[in-house]
């Protein structure tokens, strides 16, 4: 699918354009300023998972900051963004990740143009633990023997959750094996699945030869002996190096920070084409009823600024294996479409 140009165009602007088009009586708060009980959705229904630890820690600073009444409800994707279209006063707000887009481009159904539906908000951190694993038996002791295995004719499995961050890693894996190996990338096979929990199950069946993880879920079954069903080593994590480079030295459970170095670019090369290895931070970000007043964007971006400034959220997410990652409003959102069309080109190709 092809997504049209979004036009980015600075807050001061946003501002002064809203005010002519809906005038004093149709303003949607009062003085562009958060009023009242805030909920912040997320697209997660999970309230252990990534998505709700992260946006609990900033959404509690940003409550203490404004001095509000804000909460976290983890309400899934489809029912975070419908109850966002209902609510343009900003007494709605929204936190979620790539997913929000790549479900768009992968075509699940409750997904649609964020870039068009809504107005893209600030940047907050990064999930750098993406991965990917095989068991620790396993003839492919590095991702390069994966690609040369399907480019030779081998059939490899991969157990992923359909529609989005866990499935962009294996199209990135597909096309740099079309490159690669023109023709042969359809021995790449996706065995779609569900929860992390389900992927697992995959590996210790023997249903899949490669999973899609994350470093927090997964490095506990990479401490066990080769001789375990359940053992697992690290073949790939996605992020780039320089992501991996801002984590806590001691990096997670048994493994340091040196030892996933290893499994990040330059090490492990998935080509793009050309000169251009592929790359993917799991970001999370705001998301805003489109017709919200642009002084709450402002607001929320300055209170965030002053946040981050201070330092102390830094140290909280990096001690959560969150990579710091503030970028305001109009720069997130040109950042995030440039990124989300990248991921498009990949996702056509393979099609």
């Amino acid at each position: 699918m092809t997504i049209s140009k979004k036009t980015f165009i600075g807050l001061g602007s946003v501002a002064m354009m809203a005010s002519l088009t809906f005038g004093a009586g149709i303003a949607q708060a009062q003085d562009g300023q958060l009023r009242g009980n805030i909920r912040v959705v997320i697209g997660s229904t999970s309230t252990g998972g990534d998505t709700y630890q992260n946006s609990s820690i900033v959404v509690d600073k940003l409550a203490e900051h404004l001095d509000l009444n804000m909460k976290v409800d983890a309400v899934g994707a489809s029912s975070a963004f419908r109850t966002l279209d209902r609510d343009s006063r900003g007494n709605t707000l929204m936190i979620f990740h790539d997913q929000s887009y790549l479900g768009h481009l992968y075509g699940v159904q409750g997904y649609s143009d964020i870039f068009e539906e809504y107005t893209v908000g600030p940047t907050v951190a990064i999930n750098p633990g993406n991965a990917y694993l095989v068991p620790k038996n396993s003839p492919y002791e590095t991702l390069d023997d994966i690609i040369a295995a399907a480019g030779n004719g081998e059939t490899v499995r991969v157990a992923i959750q359909p529609g989005g961050v866990s499935e962009i890693g294996f199209s990135a894996l597909k096309n740099a094996i079309a490159i690669e190996h023109p023709g042969m990338e359809d021995n790449l096979v996706a065995v779609n699945t569900g929860s992390q929990a389900d992927k697992n199950q995959q590996l210790f069946d023997g249903q899949a030869d490669v999973i899609n993880g994350t470093v927090q879920a997964n490095e506990q079954f990479t401490r066990l002996p080769e001789d375990d069903q359940k053992a697992m080593r690290f073949v790939w994590l996605t992020a780039r190096q320089d992501t991996i480079e801002q984590a806590p030295e001691e990096g997670l459970g048994q493994t340091s920070r040196e030892q996933l170095l290893e499994y990040v670019e330059p090490n492990v090369h998935v080509t793009m084409g050309d000169d251009e290895t592929f790359t993917f931070d799991k970001e999370f970000f705001f998301l805003y009823n489109k017709d919200m007043d642009p002084g709450i964007v402002a607001q929320i971006d300055e209170a965030l600024a002053e946040i981050y400034a201070e330092g102390e959220i830094q140290e909280v997410q990096k001690n959560a294996f969150f990579i710091p990652n503030f970028k305001p409003s109009g720069e997130a959102s040109e950042y995030l479409y440039e990124k989300m069309s990248r991921y498009e080109e990949i996702i056509e190709s393979i099609k």
